[in-house]
């Protein structure tokens, strides 16, 4: 069973809601299954939140986690980067195109951010994290961020949740703040075995799964 902070929503409280963005949605071009439906489950959620931080991919063209970019590949496969395996996937949240643009329905939401970080913007590394690059060595400036705030408790939600939420609930808890995952305001891509991976993972690192209704 988790265990939630006594009383909630205290200044120290912060739901960062992970990449939702049009391309991730359905007609998007790397559409997740279900990813709109986080769309009202979020902003459900935002209602009890003081502090609200977005990520949002932001890539390049010609990006190298695209698959567009390597000769004789297909999305989804795996190959070896400088900084270890990296998934291909199609191309997406290319900078300043209507994919990469946040979902409508999220409007109010995204009004109410005090800070908007984007990732993923260096041509030659992917970024999942919202905290670091894929080598996991390259931060993003969030963690700092968010200490210097006084945060110590993180909500997470959005897209998706076996690879950007993942990574980003288990980087929150190596920069030492307490981690939840609202499952019902997430999707995953669901590649196989990636959400077993992700449960796991969450388990073994103290990332605490909760569901709305515990808000």
């Amino acid at each position: 069973m988790s265990t939630l902070p006594a009383k909630l929503m205290h200044p120290d409280d912060l739901l960062l809601v992970i990449d939702v963005q049009r391309d991730f949605c359905p007609g998007g071009r790397l559409a997740i299954a279900g990813g709109d439906a986080v769309v009202p489950a979020i902003t459900a959620l935002a209602v009890h939140f003081e502090h609200i931080v977005l990520t949002q991919d932001w890539h390049p063209a010609l990006h190298n986690s695209f698959a567009s970019s390597h000769q004789h590949t297909n999305p989804y496969e795996v190959v070896e980067a400088s900084y270890g395996e990296q998934t291909l996937w199609p191309d997406h949240c290319v900078q300043n195109t209507p994919g990469a643009a946040f979902h409508p329905g999220l409007d109010e939401v995204v009004s109410r951010a005090e800070l908007i970080l984007r990732k993923g913007f260096r041509r030659e590394i992917d970024s999942y994290s919202a905290f670091f690059e894929n080598d996991k060595q390259t931060p993003t400036g969030l963690a700092g961020y968010l200490r210097e705030r006084g945060f110590q408790h993180i909500f997470l939600a959005g897209l998706a949740y076996d690879f950007c939420v993942r990574f980003s609930a288990l980087d929150a808890v190596r920069a030492g703040f307490a981690v939840f995952v609202v499952e019902d305001a997430c999707r995953p891509v669901n590649l196989p075995g990636s959400v077993a991976g992700t449960n796991r993972e969450f388990a073994a690192a103290g990332v605490q799964r909760i569901s709305s209704g515990d808000i």
